[in-house]
């Protein structure tokens, strides 16, 4: 067997996510993988990863917290990654594998990875070397495999940003618009690849050197399907829906939205430095607050939706997921890039639930966003 997915990027995420659970269907007898990791970046302290992820011993997956209201402190050794390289310096290598091997590609860049660098060339005019942006080496390795075997691929971006599928399609076909078989591969990848929108949802903390990661026991890889989409393996964590919307309100307007209503009060107030979510939810006044926020303004808006049922258990889960005894997510991360998160938090449920509801009252959002925006200003 041949390895059926090639995965761009190193991340401990992925390594406690799509690598975790393609290892468990593995276990179960499902034919999925095994996974060949690409390091997408330039230098960083992440090259010696790619020497660890070929260690046919795996790596360690620490899932710690609670599930179905049980702690649980478990430890699985993750075999499904047999194979590493960087696409800096085996680019040769990464091309041949992409056209011959890989039924399925999976990528998390990061939202900043789907940026095209200004040093990149058009790609008619790239010679043997890697393109430095991700869009546009995988827009070569795209070409080189139509140019090639002609095969067709699904593609499972993991990158937290809206319609990630349907972005990473339109900044292939953006950058190869210039190239002479541009109609005919654009024909082709419209008939042969399936770029699908994905959702992802789990907390990874911490990093085990070289290679692991600690995580929640709580995992969502959301898939949306499209026409023709076979799914590619099963998993309890993995749901494959019509409709990507519900799932994507849920996590951005209850757990990124806590996030930061959390994250606003440790830097009003100027709590500790390294507090983390959890030590600061042991403040009796924070919690009632966070539950007031929920019950009086967030669970009215998903009602206007007709989610009041989902979001209220999804509220309970992210309560749950807050309070982790083993989770040290520390506020000083969820703070960075405030405003932005704001905004695209708390100001666009706003204007999601009162296009339902004119009548809604938002008091304690309203007030956030407003001196978000004069900050802002």
């Amino acid at each position: 067997m041949g390895n059926r997915i090639l995965q761009f990027g190193t991340s401990r995420f992925l390594q406690a996510h799509a690598d975790f659970f393609v290892h468990e269907a593995r276990m179960g007898g499902q034919d999925i993988g095994p996974i060949t990791i690409v390091k997408t970046t330039l230098g960083g302290a992440r090259e010696g990863r790619v020497a660890a992820l070929s260690d046919a011993k795996g790596f360690p997956v620490r899932l710690r917290g609670y599930r179905d209201g049980q702690l649980v402190d478990e430890t699985t050794q993750v075999t499904s990654v047999t194979r590493a390289l960087d696409a800096n310096t085996q680019w040769a290598d990464l091309k041949k594998i992409f056209a011959d091997e890989t039924e399925i590609a999976i990528s998390n860049v990061g939202e900043a990875g789907y940026e095209i660098s200004g040093e990149d060339p058009k790609l008619s005019s790239l010679s043997g070397t890697a393109p430095k942006s991700f869009p546009l080496k995988l827009a070569t390795l795209l070409v080189h495999r139509f140019t090639t075997s002609g095969k067709p691929l699904l593609v499972l971006p993991c990158e937290l940003t809206n319609q990630n599928g349907q972005k990473l399609r339109q900044l292939v076909l953006d950058a190869t618009q210039d190239l002479p078989e541009s109609k005919s591969f654009s024909a082709w990848l419209t008939r042969s690849v399936m770029f699908c929108d994905t959702l992802v949802d789990r907390i990874v903390s911490e990093a085990i050197e070289p290679i692991g990661a600690i995580g929640e026991p709580y995992g969502l890889w959301a898939i949306e399907r499209k026409p023709g989409l076979v799914e590619p393996f099963q998993h309890s964590c993995i749901v494959y829906t019509d409709d990507l919307q519900p799932y994507l309100r849920l996590k951005l307007h209850i757990l990124n939205l806590g996030h930061s209503f959390l994250a606003d009060i440790w830097h009003t107030e100027n709590r500790p430095k390294d507090e983390t979510v959890r030590e600061l939810l042991k403040d009796g006044n924070v919690k009632a607050r966070l539950l007031a926020l929920y019950t009086e303004e967030v669970l009215p808006g998903f009602a206007a939706h007709n989610m009041l049922t989902a979001a209220t258990d999804y509220v309970k889960t992210t309560v749950e997921r807050f309070e982790n005894p083993f989770l040290n997510h520390r506020l000083s991360d969820i703070f960075q890039n405030h405003q932005q998160k704001i905004e695209r938090r708390m100001s666009d449920f706003i204007a999601w639930t009162t296009s339902k509801n004119p009548a809604l009252n938002f008091i304690s959002l309203k007030r956030l966003v407003e001196k978000n925006s004069k900050q802002a200003a």
